[in-house]
């Protein structure tokens, strides 16, 4: 079948494509650089001609509140409209576990935005909720950067490799519509700290990591339940360790 991937030159769009393609199927990997432009409308119209799903996991090129909260509103409505003319039979969505105990952060708030839309557009659809990537502890980090220390949350992360993502939204963009939200996550569920001083300690990075459970994530404080998945939550098997030592060699 047909399916356009809206993001799909990105972390996770590359891989997806590259999925759907090796089991036969039509795939556009639509983005600005491809001449796909959700915010402007421009060439969405040809690119979802004849297509049966759509799978969209772009993302904002600003996290600061407002400019990300105009791009998933404004792209989504874009692209709902388009996808409405061009008789889309399934939209997919890449979302994020927790979005909906998030509402002190600007990107949550959007992304719920993001899912109103999407369920009242009438298109059958199937939001998926992915955790953190593993892809993602650097900037995790680099958030929490004071002082020549790293200042990280006590509260618990369950990550997932990008690579089982797209495994993951392969699977529901082949699969019938459940109308509704399903969760994916990594099989190792520990403190956030945990992941964040390996990848630190692989790169030779010898910063302080300060832990506390006042400490921000993003501008917003969690708790072990913030980012964690729901009972039920597909959980994929990559291990946090084997990725890393993948990634060392792969960079090396």
């Amino acid at each position: 079948m047909k399916i356009v991937v809206i993001g799909g030159t990105g972390l996770i769009g590359t891989k997806l494509v590259r999925r759907l393609r090796q089991q036969g199927h039509q795939v556009v990997a639509a983005s600005p650089s491809k001449g796909v432009n959700c915010m402007t409308g421009e060439g969405l119209a040809e690119a979802l001609a004849g297509a049966e799903v759509v799978v969209d996991v772009a993302n904002s090129p600003s996290f600061e509140d407002k400019a990300v909260l105009d791009f998933f509103e404004i792209s989504g409505r874009n692209l709902l409209a388009a996808e409405a003319a061009a008789g889309v039979k399934h939209h997919v969505a890449l979302s994020v576990v927790g979005t909906d105990r998030m509402p002190g952060s600007g990107y949550f708030r959007a992304k719920m935005a993001q899912e109103a839309l999407i369920k009242a557009s009438g298109i059958p659809y199937t939001i998926v909720r992915a955790t953190q990537f593993f892809e993602f502890m650097d900037g995790i980090a680099n958030a929490g950067a004071r002082a020549g220390q790293v200042h990280l949350s006590s509260a618990l992360l369950q990550p997932i490799a990008s690579e089982d993502v797209a495994e993951a939204l392969a699977d529901v963009a082949l699969g019938a519509p459940v109308n509704g939200t399903v969760e994916v996550a990594g099989p190792e569920k520990r403190p956030l700290a945990e992941f964040v001083r390996k990848v630190l300690s692989a790169k030779k990075d010898h910063r302080d990591v300060i832990v506390a459970a006042e400490a921000p994530y993003f501008g917003v404080r969690i708790d072990d339940r913030s980012l964690t998945p729901d009972d039920g939550a597909r959980i994929m098997p990559t291990r946090f360790d084997d990725w890393l030592a993948r990634s060392l060699a792969g960079a090396a």
